[in-house]
């Protein structure tokens, strides 16, 4: 299972080294000899090895023309897949069987890519533990007495156990960041409104991205060719000598536990080295403008389950309970503020993309907590694990830029830390340069490591 990509894969499918009903088989025995980690909810056999037979057939014949052809992945289980299952990670969604697909869904099929299943996550996408109350909490491949964090934990833990070549997730307030930096895998929010959101279980609409998590860039960049229909695989460059990496002054590098901080500032070090202009930057973001991502989000939360919250209130977990349960005291007017200072400060960081071409920070200022851990202290500052987690990576879900985590090594505890970079809107190019090129210099002693994970 070492060194496997999605190019290395399509190569071997091409010169008959393996069929894609191989690679889709040793996926599925690795998905069912895995099972503590919780890391899917429903395991699509049947329809993988169909997806897979189809793929081979077209190898054989010399068809195979999509992007992600004869590729497994998993998708977060708040994406609609026709005739199977989509809970959600919820009680009151367990029996829903959408008609369709979700649009990602639709997409990535027609590209050639097999469902491997439907992954784990914290319930409805609110929250960031995956400590889910209903199928079981995730559990990080690197420590199972860790949460891999969320939404998307299942994701993230199938990505970093190899139990898929990459998955699908969504991100509200760290969502797909937050798991990636846990499980040390790359994860990819992309600009606000890129992807489309058709066929998908909304938290917020306003703030709502659907991304990849993959093993490595080259991965991520073609899956996101797949995704968009864009060009993203010319990025792939070693060269960033004269890139501007905006390091901040504030917000960001506040409250940073010290493992997170040594190697975040390991990685700005690294970045420098490979020719990178470090500046440091003002961010035009406090903790005020980060209770707005929550006025939002539980005021769009509130219509999207209206219904539910009238009729079965108590069938929610207790975290997703509370919060819908505040969602009514929003009104109308702290909405619409919300909405013009998210408008503000996406044109205030627009122009400070001017200024840097990326924007260098720690994915998440601690490391995983235990399962079923609340809370935490942090530089003698007790908070909740969730507000804490969320304070770094909400801030583009709020703007709408683009960001990525990608590892930058492990803590003491043996767990990884992530490194965020942001950019301008539809700049994900950049992102993929820069993180290409700090990838392949410094993180093959890392990817070793966690290639023996499991």
């Amino acid at each position: 299972m070492k060194n496997v990509s999605i190019l290395s894969l399509k190569e071997g499918y091409k010169k008959k080294e393996f069929s894609p009903v191989d690679i889709t088989k040793m996926y599925l025995d690795r998905i069912h000899q895995s099972q503590d980690l919780n890391a899917y909810i429903t395991v699509t056999d049947d329809i993988a090895l169909k997806q897979a037979e189809i793929a081979e057939k077209k190898y054989i014949a010399n068809e195979a023309t999509g992007i992600l052809e004869g590729i497994p992945l998993s998708y977060k289980d708040n994406l609609n897949t026709k005739g199977i299952r989509t809970t959600s990670g919820s009680k009151i969604d367990e029996d829903f069987i959408p008609d369709d697909d979700a649009d990602i869904v639709h997409t990535l099929q027609r590209e050639g890519a097999i469902q491997l299943g439907k992954v784990n996550m914290h319930e409805f996408a609110f929250g960031i533990t995956s400590n889910n109350p209903f199928y079981g909490s995730v559990k990080n491949p690197w420590n199972k007495e860790y949460a891999p964090g969320g939404s998307s934990g299942g994701s993230g833990a199938a990505v970093a156990a190899k139990l898929g070549l990459a998955s699908i997730g969504t991100d509200t307030a760290g969502s797909i960041r937050i798991p990636a930096a846990s499980c040390g895998v790359i994860g990819l929010k992309p600009t606000h409104g890129l992807i489309k959101a058709g066929g998908v279980k909304h938290i917020s609409w306003t703030l709502d991205h659907i991304g990849p998590l993959t093993q490595t860039m080259d991965d991520l960049a073609i899956i996101l060719e797949a995704m968009t229909g864009g060009q993203y695989t010319s990025s792939l460059k070693e060269d960033i000598r004269g890139i501007r990496i905006g390091v901040p002054k504030n917000y960001f590098n506040e409250g940073i536990e010290e493992n997170t901080a040594r190697l975040y500032h390991k990685a700005l070090q690294d970045l420098e080295s490979l020719g990178a202009v470090l500046i440091e930057i003002d961010i035009p973001f406090s903790s005020e403008d980060l209770a707005l991502s929550f006025g939002i989000g539980i005021a769009e939360a509130g219509f999207v389950h209206e219904k539910s919250i009238v009729s079965t209130l108590d069938s929610f977990g207790l975290d997703v309970k509370a919060s819908l349960e505040h969602s009514h005291a929003i009104t109308a007017l702290d909405y619409i503020k919300a909405l013009k200072r998210k408008a503000q400060l996406t044109e205030q960081f627009e122009q400070l993309f001017e200024q840097v071409d990326v924007l260098a920070t720690p994915t998440t200022p601690i490391t995983p907590q235990g399962i079923g851990e609340e809370m935490v202290e942090v530089n003698g500052v007790t908070d909740s694990v969730f507000n804490t987690m969320i304070r770094i990576p909400a801030v583009f879900d709020l703007t709408g830029q683009p960001a990525i985590s990608i590892p930058c090594g492990l803590a003491d505890n043996g767990l990884p830390v992530g490194l965020q970079l942001a950019a301008a809107n539809h700049n994900e190019k950049i992102l993929i340069h820069a993180g290409y090129a700090y990838e392949q210099a410094f993180l093959k002693t890392f990817y070793d490591k966690r290639n023996n994970l499991i």
